[in-house]
């Protein structure tokens, strides 16, 4: 009888009140068999179901109508249950049907003593899982698919942050850099950190240092269309200051609700040392360490950007003087946070002065004191760049 008609069949009866017909034409097959497995009652459903006669079904073991790995499991698993507990629910396994095919099934099943005789009898109903087993595929292939989808977005995403990161920064006459960039935790998720060191005519460079704010695929196309489009501003545009205000303006038409943090500085040489101009949006400040004073935060200020239109960012210059460095960092460091709270500015000046003057040592030094700070999990990023005038210079 076709499950349809079997489901028809079971309302007729059930308006009837004929408890053959309810048994006989139930929406889910229904078996009885004795404590060992072997069948001794079965409904029309489950011969539907089956395919089979109820001739052949008697006295032959439940566990012969499934697939090798059900015959297993109930063996190892839903009998020990059964005995133990009296009952199981939603037990998904395949029946094999005459004609050779599986059949996808949900049973439950009680173990229970008669009225009339102590022996005892396994009930089981028996119901049709094949929609459930296609749709619980469809999920898994689905959930399969968004995976490797966000593993294809990190893989992308993890290579475009590789071009914000110079693997090394730019060897330039007369001045001494150092650049470090480590990811937050593992380095698998793509966080918004990036400096950059680059030429803006024969004898003229940029330095920059940025954080977008949040991380993953979306951070890392903002962090892109920020370095980029720095450098070609930095070319036409000699005011740190003008720069930071056109970046604002194309991150405000952009479309992301992403902004970011950023200083920007012209470095040129001229005869005592290095002529700096500097301008912030939202970023900590920079810090000067010299020879005889400690290492000073400037004062220099900007709103964020992306966030304000018609911002304005400030100019700073000052004169970067043989045997003083001029250090970088994103907020990776000073909000690291430890045991102890945040790492803060007060220990970053005081590991500072213990670093001495060098760029490499200082960039080295302030980053691995932050790890450990952290207990060697850090929870953001962290890029540190720093240029020094050599003391003979």
């Amino acid at each position: 009888m076709p499950r349809a008609k079997a489901t028809d069949a079971f309302q007729v009866a059930l308006q009837a009140d004929d408890p053959v017909a309810l048994y006989e034409r139930a929406p889910c097959g229904y078996l009885t068999t004795d404590a060992d497995g072997c069948i001794v009652k079965a409904n029309q459903t489950f011969l539907t179901l089956s395919g089979y006669e109820l001739a052949e079904l008697l006295t032959r073991p439940f566990r012969d109508l499934l697939t090798p790995g059900g015959r297993m499991f109930e063996q190892t698993h839903l009998m020990p249950m059964l005995r133990m507990h009296g009952e199981v629910r939603e037990i998904a396994l395949d029946l094999i049907r005459t004609n050779g095919d599986t059949l996808p099934v949900l049973i439950n099943a009680t173990m229970d003593s008669t009225d009339y005789d102590s022996a005892q009898l396994i009930r089981i109903a028996v119901f049709d899982a094949t929609e459930r087993r296609r749709y619980e595929r469809q999920l898994v292939a689905a959930k399969d698919r968004a995976e490797a989808s966000e593993r294809h977005a990190r893989t992308l995403a993890r290579i475009l942050q590789q071009t914000f990161i110079p693997p090394s920064p730019p060897r330039i006459p007369g001045l001494d850099t150092a650049a470090v960039y480590r990811p937050a935790g593992d380095g698998s998720e793509v966080g918004g950190d990036f400096y950059d060191l680059f030429p803006i005519g024969s004898d003229a460079w940029a330095l920059l240092i940025g954080d977008v704010c949040g991380k993953g695929a979306q951070a890392a196309a903002v962090t892109a269309l920020v370095r980029h489009t720095v450098r070609a501003l930095s070319v036409a545009h000699h005011r740190p200051g003008e720069v930071l205000a056109r970046l604002n303006e194309v991150l405000l038409r952009f479309d992301t609700d992403r902004f970011c943090t950023v200083a920007l500085a012209m470095l040129r040489p001229d005869n005592q040392g290095w002529r700096i101009t500097l301008s912030t949006g939202g970023h900590p400040p920079p810090i000067l360490i010299g020879p005889d004073a400690a290492p000073a935060p400037l004062e220099v200020r900007g709103p964020l950007v992306g966030i304000f239109a018609h911002a304005i960012y400030a100019d700073h210059d000052l004169l970067l003087a043989p045997g003083q460095t001029l250090l970088v960092h994103t907020d990776g460091i000073t909000e690291a946070r430890g045991p102890d709270g945040y790492y803060g500015d007060a220990r970053l000046r005081r590991v500072l002065s213990s670093l001495g003057r060098d760029p490499q040592r200082l960039v080295d030094g302030l980053v691995a004191d932050a790890v450990e700070f952290q207990g060697t999990s850090t929870r953001d990023d962290i890029a540190v760049l720093a240029v020094g005038v050599p003391a003979d210079a």
